[in-house]
């Protein structure tokens, strides 16, 4: 029986599709999870207060199930727990009341958890493992809570106007601005839990390409003194150079048994395996962080993002460059191209310097009754439910 329900979905014609701005038909809702509308915006401040009315209605309903954790649920699979999901989805918006209630996963469901896991920050891939299922059950009353923190977070944004630059902290996301639109959106990886992105507002007055990178005495004392206690080649196989006050210096003259060295500049040659890559983004600020590049792609590709020392890094970074300079004489994305090919440590001054805005918002809205929520990693929500990465 289970089999032919499970065959009558995946031959059937009216199966939904699913694009970019997830809207399907059966799961149709008055607002799309993909937007240009900035996260800094007083248009992200209105759909936050629409959409706290709708949780609040929500809350007073009684809230949605807990859906039960134990098995990873996909398209194709039959199971009571299923109808859990389905309504889950109903009640938050992720999925029409239209599609029924019933043990299958259907390409409704699919379409309905994929949105959901969209609105979380998590990979849209339509199972419930799991990080979906510790962002699924956070109750209703939790996450009212969370848009009504970060709404004041939001009240309290600085002038947005003109062009800007958001680091979102908790998203792992930067947003470059321009005339209340979103140019382009940038994945990021940010601070260690132990080691945090600051927040703070600035603005960017220089590009450095192909810079040398000064590491600072935090990573010093924490990252390159023990690595040389276990390879004594690590500075040499990273074409980093230690720099005293009188030049050079061999790093077997230094007793690595103490921290003597954190007292010294370690400087690394620009290049493939510079820890900033091709491009460093300055921004004036007493935390000495800034954002580059990064010759480990692939970190942007995991779930969490948190693992630099403070500095943030940029995926697609020299888009956000081109995008900087835009308004600097000469400095088109061919020429910074060209200069990376070319030349090392060329630093450009940044006419009319970009505010960049480091901050923490884990809840907002892009549409009314569209919620989106972000692991609190820092815990600066106040509530230990909402670190899901620590659970």
């Amino acid at each position: 029986m289970a089999q032919s329900v499970i065959d009558e979905i995946l031959s059937s014609h009216s199966r939904a599709t699913w694009d970019d701005q997830f809207d399907a038909r059966p799961t149709a809702q008055p607002g799309r999870v993909v937007s240009t509308s900035p996260v800094f915006s007083q248009q992200t401040v209105a759909y936050v207060e629409q959409t706290m009315a709708h949780y609040q209605n929500i809350v007073a309903n009684g809230g949605w199930p807990m859906v039960p954790s134990g098995k990873t649920l996909k398209l194709g699979v039959v199971d009571p727990d299923v109808a859990v999901l389905r309504r889950r989805l109903m009640i938050s918006g992720d999925l029409a009341e239209s599609a029924g209630i019933s043990n299958a996963f259907d390409s409704y469901v699919d379409v309905a958890l994929k949105r959901f896991q969209t609105r979380h920050g998590l990979p849209a891939d339509g199972a419930t493992g799991r990080y979906t299922y510790a962002a699924m059950n956070i109750s209703a009353d939790i996450r009212l809570g969370q848009l009504q923190t970060n709404l004041e977070r939001l009240r309290n944004m600085p002038d947005t106007s003109g062009r800007f630059v958001m680091v979102n902290i908790p998203a792992a996301e930067i947003e470059a601005v321009e005339n209340g639109r979103v140019a382009s959106r940038h994945v990021a990886v940010v601070g260690k839990i132990d080691r945090q992105t600051p927040r703070l507002t600035s603005k960017i007055h220089e590009i450095n390409l192909n810079p040398y990178w000064n590491a600072p005495e935090s990573i010093v004392r924490r990252d390159i003194i023990p690595l040389m206690r276990k390879n004594p080649n690590y500075l040499k196989e990273n074409n980093i150079h230690i720099l005293g006050p009188n030049g050079e210096v061999d790093p077997l003259s230094i007793d690595w048994n103490t921290e003597e060295a954190a007292k010294l500049r370690f400087r690394q040659d620009p290049g493939r395996i510079n820890a900033m890559a091709s491009t460093k983004i300055n921004f004036h600020n007493p935390h000495a962080v800034y954002l580059h590049d990064t010759p480990q792609q692939s970190l942007f590709n995991g779930l969490e993002r948190f693992h630099s020392s403070g500095c943030v890094r940029v995926q697609n970074v020299r888009d956000l460059v081109v995008w900087i300079l835009k308004e600097t004489s000469g400095w088109d994305r061919r020429r910074i191209e060209q200069t990376i090919q070319t030349e090392s440590d060329v630093k450009i001054p940044v006419a009319n310097p970009v505010p960049i805005h480091m901050t923490y918002v884990s809840a907002w809205a892009t549409d009314q009754g569209v919620a989106h929520f972000r692991d609190d990693i820092y815990g600066l929500d106040g509530v230990d439910a909402l670190q899901i990465s620590t659970l």
